[in-house]
């Protein structure tokens, strides 16, 4: 790697990614220079990917957020890091000033800026972030398994404003990436998980994992819910799916007082069904992002073997062949989580 440049790769726009010579900056005095080793693709990389996301990205953008790295260059003011310390970025920039953050709850700041989207992200050979997101990682774990911690806590923040109690029945809507790893965490708390997806491919990993599925295309996904907690329904519903179907479905399969969880971005505002709330006393509940004890708790899951990562990453390229990488996810129903390896 030349001193001065780095490797970086651009979206474009029109599902393209370019990888380009960039200058490499210094740190800022509240920054750290991180040698990127691992990125994941996500769903939201996804969405940039087709098109979805370019009035906010636009085609100058480095993105990538689910990442793991070694700090490389420390900023002037920066303390508590040393060069070559394992890192993890939890990529969420706040403002300090507005009500959210002034209320404690900064994941959620009015003006919150998303590192990856609002600025430029983890698929370049150095990354400059803001000192403030970073993690320590335990010198024992896997860097590549160590680009999961931030869907991982994605589902620890899930599954704890969930109120998960230890031998409640919980159904998770979707076993695409992030349920998968919410039903892991939610069997990691004690909660008795039975997952529903139609995609087959997934429904084969969600059962090398150990988990019960449903495929609602073959079965009544209601009928079978009802069957196997004696007609009380789940405890805790997660809607991962994203889809018409999964929330018509989540309030008909929840418990009396059952919590239901939501999960999923959904590109359309769904119709939910108001009634069930009132006929069984549901709770929905709002979930987004994480907060800083979901990313200690991520990296504790991790370190601890409670995710298994080896099932979880499907494939990894190299950041050269990144634009293959995200056409084979968007073209195969086969893959669940990739990385993209930019660095040693």
């Amino acid at each position: 790697m030349d001193n001065n440049l780095i490797n970086a790769a651009f979206y474009r726009g029109k599902k393209t990614f370019l990888v380009e010579k960039v200058e490499l900056k210094k740190p800022e005095p509240n920054e750290v220079a991180v040698k990127i080793a691992y990125v994941g693709i996500c769903g939201t990389d996804m969405h940039v990917f087709v098109g979805h996301m370019d009035k906010r990205v636009g085609f100058e953008r480095i993105i990538g957020h689910e990442m793991s790295g070694y700090v490389h260059q420390i900023g002037s003011n920066v303390k508590g890091f040393k060069i070559g310390q394992p890192v993890v970025v939890r990529p969420l920039d706040h403002c300090g000033k507005c009500p959210a953050c002034k209320s404690g709850f900064e994941h959620i700041c009015h003006n919150l800026k998303f590192l990856g989207l609002d600025t430029d992200g983890a698929l370049q050979e150095i990354w400059n972030i803001p000192y403030h997101t970073l993690h320590h990682l335990p010198q024992n774990l896997r860097m590549d398994y160590a680009a999961l911690i931030e869907p991982v806590a994605v589902a620890c923040h899930d599954v704890r404003l969930s109120r998960l109690k230890k031998d409640e029945d919980v159904l998770v809507i979707g076993g695409g990436p992030i349920g998968v790893l919410v039903a892991m965490v939610a069997r990691d708390s004690g909660g008795k998980v039975i997952i529903s997806e139609v995609n087959p491919f997934r429904l084969k990993i969600a059962q090398k994992l150990g988990f019960e599925t449903i495929n609602p295309k073959e079965i009544d996904l209601i009928e079978e819910i009802n069957k196997k907690t004696n007609h009380k329904g789940a405890d805790v519903v997660f809607e991962v799916s994203g889809s018409q179907k999964g929330v018509d479905v989540m309030t008909e399969c929840a418990a009396t007082r059952g919590r239901i969880v939501m999960v999923a971005i959904h590109a359309e505002k769904p119709v939910v069904d108001m009634f069930k709330f009132f006929w069984r006393e549901l709770e929905l509940i709002g979930v987004r992002v994480y907060e800083k004890e979901d990313y200690e708790k991520a990296i504790k899951i991790l370190e601890s073997g409670g995710i298994d990562a080896d099932t979880i990453i499907t494939d990894v390229s190299d950041l050269k062949e990144v634009q293959n990488a995200f056409n084979s996810l968007s073209n195969s129903p086969t893959a669940l989580k990739s990385l993209i390896k930019v660095g040693d």
